[in-house]
């Protein structure tokens, strides 16, 4: 390492020029990756609900629809709009009264339960059905154009104009969130730096980093839009530490060689040493994400491994080529560090150990209990601005027809006219259903097939498949809807043992069962995972169970307190937010633990040993927990989004909270279980005799 940083500072100018030119094709890269605004599509195919889809469009060519109601119509001019509505690229099909019967038949004389479907008051509801999925950027596109052709007296409903809201936020506010986390970061680095340069050579480096991962994106052919909100701001706040160790390792190094490109060679051997290590805590974090079978963990695991991989690279190649080439400047603009001395604070932790060990036995209980008594959301609009147009449109829809969702069912088409009858009526007596359509509700189950209108047989009957539209008055996500789902499903099967029941409600409720599971899996993957490589790196058995237990406290700490404020998150917060705060986390009580176990091995009794690991940690864990929390506090209180609020709202929170007790129950830990840990770690057995 040390031939190879002796090659990296004697080449600092090339290696900054190809930095700067490697921005270009990742810019590139970035600007033609695809994003996925759809959360549902990550669901494993494997799933019937899923599969249900890709059968739609396969057979009716069709994924996706929209309700559009239309108010202070006539039905000509109600007419004429289906007619240009379905003019629109990507508009397969509109589906309305007069499919089912000629417009010169009074509405007062048509069927209840077609009536009560497509009319109410002066609005009139039609189904307009894509000819791709809910959030394929043709649909949107549709969308948008659909919007566009209306009036304002006409609302566009449904997952398909939700997923198009977020979109158009989305682009809105993401760059915003770069550029506030890069100011707050900005500012933690003025105060714990002593230049005024470094901290733009800092944030610059890892700027590259960020681009340079956004860019080979591109590989993965498309990433979700909660990957992309959060990979920045997540890369910058995790991979700062190792941009501070190399300039202290080099700082370090300096007054031992006349050479600065020999003592910067030393600094990134000792960097890429120490923060390759490091660095792997972190990626188990991530990489527990993958395990998880709703596959947006594996989108956001595999592009944080990527994004802190190659953090560590820049760390040891672009960053100290930056040093050396702006050295003067960073020198021309040294001062006094803003942070005062922490010594005092210090020695007032360590001779309280035994308060904070109180409040650790008193809270634990109370935060485990907050950590799983969490509520949690499923509906994917939850927490959306109340002013988005698709938001405006589901409440007209819920307000005027009173219709919270539409289910659909698909049941083999040679299935006999009279079961099919059966399965509408006994659908349309399960609880919360507002009404169920089909063929037969038009034509009832003594006229044959042949008989029916073609232009209605066309959009709902296909060679294997047939078509039902299910209203439900339950909204998505709730156990009212999740039961009527089953219900729904049990007469379905006992018709049609191939038949289907799906739809944005249905795919809700896969969604509960499936994260369900992940969270359990996940968060025993990653403590597995983290305690085993603790295990290695201290050859110690009660080390990493020290550890892992100080982090898993302050990670149930931090999901209590939305318990106890009665605040619900949404279902990928806990699984993303434990993983994440625990393997970034992790690191800061594995500094202060290395540095006690050195103290140890070198013969220092134990109070001596934790004391000036204490110190010597002190500053950086600091800098560490506030440019984690810098990096995201701004994105918290400024996203609109409520997926991505809750989950950095969390994880701000949780960088200061891990940090506080890091600070304050570690050493009290490390006093408490000395003996134990000198006992069952290899090298430290003698150490025991040195306990005071």
């Amino acid at each position: 390492m040390k031939k190879i940083g002796k090659a990296i500072a004697k080449g600092r100018y090339l290696i900054f020029i190809l930095a700067l030119a490697l921005l270009v094709p990742s810019a590139i890269g970035y600007l033609n990756t695809r994003v996925n605004y759809d959360i549902l599509s990550y669901l494993p195919e494997s799933l019937e609900t899923v599969s249900g889809q890709d059968i739609m469009v396969d057979e009716f060519g069709m994924g996706a629809f929209s309700m559009v109601i239309v108010e202070g119509m006539d039905n000509k001019d109600a007419a004429a709009l289906e007619t240009d509505l379905e003019t629109v690229n990507h508009v397969k099909e509109v589906l309305w009264y007069d499919d089912m019967l000629d417009l010169s038949v009074p509405v007062s004389m048509i069927p209840d339960s077609i009536r009560d479907a497509f009319f109410q008051g002066d609005a009139t509801m039609m189904i307009a059905l894509f000819d791709n999925t809910t959030s394929a950027d043709e649909t949107m596109e549709a969308i948008t154009d659909m919007r566009k052709m209306v009036g304002k007296d006409c609302f566009i409903s449904g997952m398909s104009g939700v997923v198009t809201d977020i979109k158009n936020l989305a682009l809105q506010e993401m760059p915003v969130y770069v550029v506030i986390a890069s100011l707050l970061s900005l500012l933690v680095l003025l105060l714990t730096t002593d230049s005024f340069v470094l901290p733009f050579i800092f944030l610059s480096s890892i700027g590259f980093a960020v681009v340079y991962n956004m860019g080979t994106n591109i590989f993965l052919g498309q990433i979700s839009y909660i990957t992309q909100a959060l990979v920045a701001v997540l890369q910058l706040g995790v991979t700062m530490d190792y941009s501070i160790f190399l300039l202290h390792s080099y700082e370090e190094a300096k007054p031992n060689y006349e050479n600065r490109n020999d003592a910067m060679a030393e600094a990134i051997a000792n960097t890429f040493i120490s923060v390759a290590g490091s660095s792997v805590t972190t990626v188990a974090g991530f990489a527990a994400l993958i395990f998880m079978t709703f596959e947006l963990g594996r989108d956001l695991g595999i592009v944080m491994i990527k994004g802190v991989v190659i953090g560590v690279i820049c760390c040891v190649t672009v960053l100290p080529s930056m040093i050396l080439i702006f050295e003067k400047a960073i020198d021309k603009t040294r001062h006094k560090p803003l942070l005062p001395s922490m010594d005092k604070i210090s020695d007032f932790i360590i001779k309280h150990s035994w308060i904070w060990l109180i409040l650790f036995v008193v809270a634990f209980v109370p935060a485990l209990n907050g950590n799983n008594g969490v509520e949690l959301y499923y509906n994917i609009d939850s927490g959306l601005p109340d002013t988005l147009d698709s938001a405006i449109a589901n409440k007209k829809l819920s307000d005027e027809f009173h219709m919270s969702n539409v289910h659909l069912i698909m049941v083999d088409s040679s299935l006999d006219a009279k079961s099919k009858k059966e399965i509408l009526n006994k659908v349309e007596d399960v609880d919360g259903v507002k009404w169920a359509l089909g063929l037969n509700s038009v034509t009832g189950e003594m006229i044959p097939d042949s008989m029916m209108p073609k232009k209605l047989t066309s959009k709902l009957k296909s060679d294997n498949y047939e078509i039902m539209f299910v209203c439900s008055d339950y909204s998505a996500a709730t156990d009212e809807v999740n039961a009527q789902i089953a219900s729904i499903n049990d007469i379905v099967k006992s018709y049609d043992p191939t038949g289907m029941v799906i739809g944005e409600a249905p795919l809700m409720k896969d969604l509960e069962d499936t994260t369900s599971v992940d969270l359990v899996t996940v968060n025993t993957v990653s403590i597995l995972a983290i305690f085993v490589i603790v295990m290695i790196v201290f050859k110690s058995i009660s080390l990493p169970a020290i550890l892992v237990t100080v982090i898993e406290f302050a990670i149930f700490v931090n999901m209590a307190f939305s318990y106890y404020r009665g605040i619900s998150q949404p279902f990928v917060a806990p699984i993303v937010v434990g993983t994440i705060q625990l393997g970034a986390t992790v690191d800061y009580a594995i500094l202060m633990t290395n540095r006690y176990k050195t103290e140890r091995m070198a013969g220092r009794e134990k109070h001596e040993a934790i004391s000036i690991a204490h110190k010597t940690s002190f500053k950086s864990i600091l800098t560490s927990g506030l440019s984690l929390f810098a990096a995201t506090i701004g994105v918290a209180l400024y996203s609109n989004i409520d997926m991505i609020r809750s989950i950095v709202i969390l994880l701000c929170r949780g960088a200061i909270i891990s940090m506080i007790i890091v600070l304050v129950l570690l050493p009290a830990m490390l006093t408490l279980f000395d003996k134990l840990i000198c006992y069952t770690t290899i090298g430290m057995r003698g150490c025991a005799k040195k306990q005071k």
